[in-house]
């Protein structure tokens, strides 16, 4: 029989523990807020079901009730977390109602646990869905009686964390080939101008969230520098300086930027273009040639 040297036993011995005694990481976002204890009762369920789990908070002051604001943060945060990992998502203003309770496993390999009310729109464009499973297998259920009300303690935080501790996911519900998606309308380039849409408003600072890709203003002939040329739904067209940053403008004036994600954004430099302009999201907007 062939004799391994103990240090390589050693090491092989250091590696078997570091694996098992990983950290499962969790991303937790809600609208709950921080002034009750909501959260930490969630993050207890959690807990109590695997008590190695790395919970990330992603927010839990998302808009009261905005879905759109939701799917926007999930699609923002994913591409910065590995494979495999579980995001808990709870804005859910449809809680006890007939909506379906979700688990979807994407095709880069994460898992999402979220109500089926649309939140899951931008992460299916970005990334793909491989499988998704409704939840109704009561034993991957916060035991006791199933609140009406509070299904991110009962349903998401468990079914998260069963996840994350590596529990076999189809045994979760049955498989779902279709759920809800946001109508959110896609950027689009014509002959004569970009045709976007407002998808939020970046708080507290008033700039604007566009779908529309930074990559786009050299197609519509711009450079930075330019002034270009945009109409925000039915109002007046206003001319922008396309600049890197909002001090390359006085203080108080308006601006064109690409955001750090990328995307076409507006502002103005310490002031509130959403409040100046009286934009609110999902509004359109055109951006002409130069």
């Amino acid at each position: 029989m062939r004799r391994v040297c103990p240090s390589v036993l050693l090491v092989m011995l250091w590696v078997a523990t570091s694996a098992s005694a990983a950290e499962p990481t969790l991303v937790f976002m809600t609208d709950f807020g921080q002034r009750d204890d909501s959260v930490a009762i969630c993050k207890g369920v959690m807990l109590g079901l695997e008590p190695r789990l790395r919970i990330i908070d992603l927010s839990h002051d998302v808009e009261p009730f905005s879905v759109l604001d939701g799917a926007r943060f999930l699609a923002g945060t994913a591409p910065y977390y590995p494979e495999g990992t579980v995001f808990v998502s709870v804005i859910d203003p449809g809680v006890g109602s007939t909506r379906k309770a979700l688990v979807v496993k994407t095709k880069r390999g994460q898992f999402f646990v979220l109500p089926d009310n649309g939140l899951i729109t931008l992460v299916e464009r970005q990334q793909g869905v491989a499988e998704a499973r409704v939840i109704t297998h009561r034993d991957w259920l916060h035991g006791g009686a199933l609140s009406s009300t509070f299904h991110g303690r009962d349903v998401f935080a468990p079914v998260g964390a069963r996840l994350a501790r590596g529990d076999d996911f189809t045994q979760v519900g049955p498989p779902v080939t279709d759920w809800v998606r946001l109508e959110i309308p896609e950027a689009r380039l014509t002959d004569t101008a970009l045709q976007g849409t407002v998808l939020a408003i970046e708080h507290p600072y008033g700039n604007l969230v566009t779908n529309a890709d930074g990559a786009l203003l050299a197609k519509l002939g711009y450079q930075r520098g330019d002034t270009a040329k945009v109409t925000f739904g039915k109002g007046r067209e206003l001319r922008l300086p396309w600049v890197s940053t909002f001090s390359d403008v006085p203080v108080g004036k308006p601006l064109l930027y690409v955001d750090s994600r990328g995307r076409i954004a507006f502002a103005i430099n310490q002031g509130s273009f959403a409040q100046a302009q009286g934009i609110r999201p999902l509004m359109p907007f055109v951006l002409r040639h130069k």
